[in-house]
């Protein structure tokens, strides 16, 4: 009986094929990784806020002039982010042919910025767990362990976070807390896509920038009925878009 070999040629391809579907499954793997490496929070209500809005004057964290990490946020972000009125500083619609920048004044830092309920810097028992409940705390301070007690050194400060809204995917950095509740880590770090700890504003889990309303496609400049998805991302995963134009570095002042 003859025996039937394989071609010399034909055990290259086959060999190189093995290969080439080896390293597409690795890579496959390597962008999963990439993209799961946070946990993905569904379905969670968004309120907007912004620079220079004046929520509530009687209570402590009725203003946005300043927030948890910025006592001059509004001085640093380089004033009033919408339009001023004489009610004072008032949200406007944005729009993508400028980038959803605002129209009558040019930010300092980055304009597509949002709060999640959990302040590691002001609130004790956030401050306490800051260091085992915040995925990249120990990496961050891995060659400065001092930054683990230090009240003048934010984990979430200027942290990045992927957003999307139906077809809209865009991206900002931390800037602020809230809203309601400053000690949340069950549902920001939780991997059990855990509902807001805070039933207020319609059991509000974030508040995001006009910039990101806008980008999102929100369907109110100011409510509370608008949902999206969301997760922690790091910086170089972030893709170019507008929300690279600026991008805040400054730490706690």
């Amino acid at each position: 009986m003859a025996v039937r070999t394989r071609s010399p040629r034909r055990t290259v391809l086959l060999a190189a094929a093995a290969v080439a579907v080896l390293v597409a499954g690795t890579l496959a793997v390597v962008v999963s990784q990439g993209q799961d490496k946070y946990p993905w929070h569904t379905d969670i209500v968004s309120t907007t806020f912004w620079v220079g809005e004046i929520h509530d004057p009687n209570a402590e964290d009725g203003s946005q002039e300043y927030s948890t990490y910025d006592s001059r946020w509004m001085e640093s972000y380089g004033g009033c982010d919408g339009i001023r009125t004489a009610d004072g500083c008032s949200t406007e619609p944005r729009v993508a042919g400028n980038g959803y920048f605002p129209s009558s004044m040019t930010p300092l830092e980055n304009p597509f910025y949002l709060d999640l309920p959990f302040d590691d810097l002001n609130n004790p028992e956030a401050f306490a767990e800051r260091g085992t409940v915040i995925p990249w705390a120990a990496e961050e301070a891995a060659d400065n362990p001092a930054l683990l007690t230090s009240d003048q050194h934010s984990f979430m400060k200027n942290r990045w976070v992927k957003l999307r809204k139906g077809d809209a995917v865009c991206y900002g950095q931390i800037q602020d807390a809230g809203p309601a509740r400053y000690d949340d880590s069950a549902y920001v770090f939780g991997e059990d896509d855990r509902r807001p700890a805070s039933t207020e504003y319609n059991g509000a889990g974030m508040d995001v920038s006009p910039a990101l309303n806008g980008c999102l496609g929100f369907s109110n400049l100011d409510g509370q009925d608008d949902r999206v998805d969301w997760q922690f991302v790091d910086e170089e995963d972030v893709p170019d878009g507008p929300w690279r134009r600026i991008i805040t570095t400054s730490q706690v002042q």
